[in-house]
C-alpha cells in the first residue's frame, strides 16, 4: 500500500485524485471547512498558515491533515500551551459519503453537506454543521455547537458548550452537558427520540405542532415554561415536572437539568412552514442565552408558555513532498 506525505508549510492548493474514504483534520487556531461533493476527487486548499507546517498525507483511502505533534487519542486533554501558537485555515472539498473526523483547538469549523458518520472534537471554538445526513458526534470542552437541518443522529456532549440546533430532523438527539444551555428546534419527518442533561445549563425545545411524542421535563430548583394544553405541570415549589403524551405519543421527549430553567415551546403548524419566524416565546430566566433560529418575521410565532410558578408567561513507499 503506497503512502504519499507533503509538508505544508505555506499557503498550497493540493487535488488528490485517487478515491478518499476517510477524512482526518486537526487544527489549532483558524478555520477548518470541510464540504461534500458529488465529485470523485478531493481538494484541499491551505489558505493561511503560521507556525510549524500541516503534515498531509494520504494511504489506504485516509486523508490526514495535522500537526505532527496533535494526536487524535487524548485530543481533548491537549495542553501544550506553546504549541497553540499557530493558526491555519483549511479548506477541503470531499466526496460527500466520506467518514470525516475533525479535531480543532481554538478554530472554527464548519461541516456541511456529509452523508457518511462525522465526528467533531473541539477544546474550544464554535462548531457548525449544516446538512448532515450521517451520524454526528461532537465533543467539546467550551466550545459551542450549531446544528442546522441534521436529518442524521446527533450526540453532543459538552463541560460548558452551548448547543443550537435548528430545523433538526434526525431520529435521534443526545445531549450532555455540565453548565451550556441548550436549544433544540425540532422538525422532524417521523418519531424522534430527544433526550437533554445538563447541571446548570438551561433547556429551551420547540417542538412542531401538532407534536408526536412522551414528555417528561425536570427541573430541581429552576423554572419551567410551557405552551401545550395537553401536558401537565407539577410542582409549585422546589422541583418541577412537566409530563404528558402529545398526539399518539411515538416520540420521546425527556429533558433534565438541576439548577437550570426548561420551556416548551411550539412551532407554528405545519401549513404555515413557509411562514416560519423567529420565537416570540419569553426564554426562560438566568444567564445569558445562546440567539434562538431566526426566520421571516410574518408568522406570529408560538404561543406564549405558562410559568409554572406564576400563572403569568415567560506498509509500503513513501513519497514525501516539502511545499
Amino acid at each position: 500500500m503506497s503512502k504519499s506525505e507533503w509538508s505544508v508549510a505555506e499557503p498550497r492548493k493540493l487535488d488528490v485524485d485517487t478515491p478518499v474514504s476517510d477524512l482526518h483534520v486537526r487544527i489549532v487556531n483558524g478555520t477548518v471547512n470541510v464540504v461534500g461533493t458529488d465529485e470523485g476527487s478531493t481538494r484541499l486548499e491551505v489558505s493561511e498558515i503560521e507556525g510549524p507546517p500541516l503534515i498531509v498525507t494520504h494511504e489506504g483511502g485516509t486523508l490526514t491533515v495535522a500537526y505532527e505533534d496533535l494526536p487524535w487519542k487524548g485530543f481533548l486533554k491537549w495542553l501544550d500551551r506553546k504549541g497553540w501558537r499557530r493558526s491555519a485555515v483549511v479548506s477541503l472539498a470531499v466526496p460527500a459519503d466520506t467518514r470525516v473526523e475533525v479535531g480543532v483547538v481554538g478554530a472554527a469549523a464548519v461541516v456541511s453537506g456529509i452523508s457518511g458518520t462525522s465526528v467533531v472534537k473541539g477544546v474550544t471554538g464554535d462548531t457548525t454543521l449544516v446538512g448532515l445526513s450521517g451520524e454526528v458526534r461532537a465533543d467539546t470542552v467550551s466550545g459551542n455547537l450549531e446544528a442546522q437541518a441534521v436529518t442524521g443522529n446527533l450526540r453532543f456532549n459538552s463541560v460548558s458548550g452551548d448547543l443550537t440546533v435548528v430545523e433538526g430532523s434526525g431520529p435521534a438527539v443526545r445531549a450532555d452537558s455540565v453548565s451550556g444551555s441548550m436549544i433544540v428546534d425540532l422538525d422532524p419527518d417521523g418519531p424522534t427520540d430527544v433526550r437533554l442533561t445538563s447541571v446548570s445549563g438551561e433547556i429551551a425545545i420547540r417542538l412542531p405542532h401538532p407534536a408526536d411524542a412522551e414528555v417528561e421535563a425536570n427541573t430541581a430548583s429552576g423554572t419551567i415554561s410551557n405552551a401545550f394544553d395537553g401536558l401537565r405541570v407539577h410542582g409549585q415549589w422546589g422541583a418541577h415536572k412537566i409530563t404528558g403524551r402529545l398526539g399518539a405519543g411515538t416520540g420521546k421527549l425527556r429533558a433534565t437539568t438541576v439548577s437550570g430553567s426548561i420551556a416548551l415551546l411550539r412551532r407554528p403548524p405545519k401549513e404555515d412552514d413557509d411562514e416560519r419566524t423567529a420565537w416570540t416565546a419569553e426564554p426562560p430566566t438566568g444567564p445569558a442565552q445562546p440567539a434562538a433560529p431566526s426566520a421571516p418575521a410574518t408568522d406570529p410565532g408560538p404561543t406564549p408558555p405558562t410559568d409554572s410558578t406564576t400563572g403569568g408567561t415567560t506498509g509500503g513507499t513513501t513519497d514525501k513532498k516539502v511545499l
